[in-house]
């Protein structure tokens, strides 16, 4: 990714007003030298970051350009709202991708206006607000008898603005409430399961401690006996919760084995694994599925690892980053959308914040999974907002793809949400808790499901020939200009 960019900044420095043409000629060797043992993917991949260096850098003019020249209040009304989520799609892919606290989980309490997730995803919620922002900006503008860079808003626009916004809101919470309707008769009709989930609160400084590694497990025994009396058909446990490689550590695995073997339910555990290829050991973070006995056994491996806490990207031209980092693994992905067969139904397991990356939902649920299940461990954010930012994001998962969803995290928070997005039970921070819920198994396929982002690359693309339009306005406008 370096040398790529390096490579885009080399090619930029050969135009004016830099102007070494000379850079030309040996500009595109970092990138040949980066894609020279990379599949089509990747090199499709550090060629498009390549490019994207290049221009950003070589058009930065455009934006001062828009500015004198081409923006106006109507353009801004229209754009602005596609610009927002557009860059919030960006931010969901580039450099590995965060997209955390979008604009539109900001209204996961609000039932009747997130329901168009299925539809948009949560980037349906974000265009809203973003539009409502503007409408409020023009009309306090107006009252103000202020201007937008020099010019001044009228009534009509105002009155465009409101009406655009009240429409789309009115529409949404209509659509919200039809569509909260349907899912509860779904619901009722759908075949159900009942779900524990496992909450040990272990502290992360004592949760690798080979000493403690016993008292762990007993923990999470003792809470799962006590979820037993609720009938649970699958007991979850969070994130890493065995402190060791299952079905490797020889004791510690027996220990756990029995354990499921005196419960006489389906576990599902998360664990570190590994895996041996010719002279190379592979790690993943995973989650294995084990039935009373061992009889059954899969595994699902974490396919979307977090940049320094579970890999160090850049390592092979920057190996020195990895010790500036503490408690970083070594792990690799695993493949996205895979899913886990349950009683002849897919489970769709995220490991951690894979569940705010909205694709790898989709294409769990797209592959058929009936449930959705998230691990975590999120004792690293204490008791800050960080849990309840994380929380909150999973609810959009749920809408997104009418699924039920269990999440069990190891200091918390726990519990499950429904299809609607209503949160039925969670569990206070850094405390033990064993919750146990009855969840529908739903088989249908949203819209979102089905096609994905839609709305979000319309907005792209949007964004994209606004940009363009302006450009070749001001192009054009130049060309007119007498010299």
């Amino acid at each position: 990714m370096l040398l790529a960019a390096l490579s885009g900044l080399l090619l930029t420095g050969a135009f004016p007003k830099i102007g070494l043409d000379w850079l030309a000629w040996f500009a595109l060797v970092p990138l040949l030298v980066a894609i020279a043992n990379l599949s089509v993917k990747q090199s499709f991949r550090i060629g498009f970051i390549a490019g994207l260096v290049h221009y950003l850098s070589l058009l930065y003019w455009v934006v001062p350009v828009m500015r004198t020249y081409g923006i106006t209040p109507l353009r801004c009304l229209i754009t602005m709202p596609l610009l927002w989520v557009a860059l919030e799609y960006i931010r969901t892919f580039i450099f590995t991708g965060f997209p955390w606290a979008l604009l539109g989980y900001s209204q996961y309490l609000r039932h009747h206006l997130i329901q168009i997730a299925d539809l948009s995803g949560a980037y349906g919620v974000s265009f809203l607000i973003a539009l409502g922002n503007m409408a409020v900006f023009l009309a306090i503008t107006y009252i103000s008898r202020k201007t937008w860079h020099s010019r001044p808003v009228s009534k009509p626009l105002v009155l465009c603005a409101s009406v655009l916004f009240a429409a789309g809101f009115l529409l949404s919470w209509i659509y919200g409430a039809w569509r909260i309707k349907a899912t509860d008769h779904l619901i009722a009709a759908a075949p159900s399961a009942r779900v524990a989930v496992i909450q040990g609160n272990i502290d992360q400084s004592l949760k690798w401690d080979p000493v403690f590694q016993d008292a762990t497990i007993k923990i999470y025994q003792r809470l799962s006996l006590a979820a037993k009396s609720e009938n649970p058909d699958l007991i979850v446990w969070p994130e890493s919760a065995t402190p060791f490689f299952l079905f490797y550590d020889k004791r510690p695995t027996e220990n756990v084995l029995a354990g499921i073997q005196q419960a006489d339910i389906d576990f599902l555990i998360g664990s570190p694994s590994f895996l041996r290829r010719e002279e190379s050991v592979i790690y993943h973070n995973s989650a294995y599925l084990i039935s009373p006995g061992t009889k059954n056994i899969s595994k699902y491996d974490k396919a979307h690892l977090v940049p320094y806490g579970e890999y160090v990207p850049f390592k092979r031209w920057l190996p020195f980053l990895g010790k500036l980092v503490a408690q970083v693994g070594d792990f690799r992905p695993g493949t996205p959308g895979k899913t886990l067969l349950w009683k002849e139904n897919a489970l769709g397991v995220q490991i951690c914040y894979e569940i705010i990356f909205p694709g790898l939902s989709r294409a769990m649920a797209k592959n058929d999974a009936v449930l959705l299940i998230n691990i975590t461990n999120d004792a690293w954010f204490g008791t800050t907002s960080g849990p309840y930012q994380h929380f909150s994001m999973t609810i959009f998962r749920a809408v997104e793809n009418r699924r039920a969803l269990a999440r069990a995290a190891n200091t918390g928070i726990s519990g499950f949400i429904d299809p609607v997005g209503r949160i039925l039970t969670s569990t206070p921070l850094l405390e033990e808790a064993a919750v146990t819920q009855t969840l529908p198994l739903i088989h249908k396929k949203t819209f979102y499901t089905r096609f994905g982002d839609l709305m979000a690359l319309a907005c792209l693309a949007g964004t994209m020939f606004a940009i363009l339009f302006e450009f070749g306005k001001y192009a054009l406008r130049f060309q007119k200009k007498p010299r």
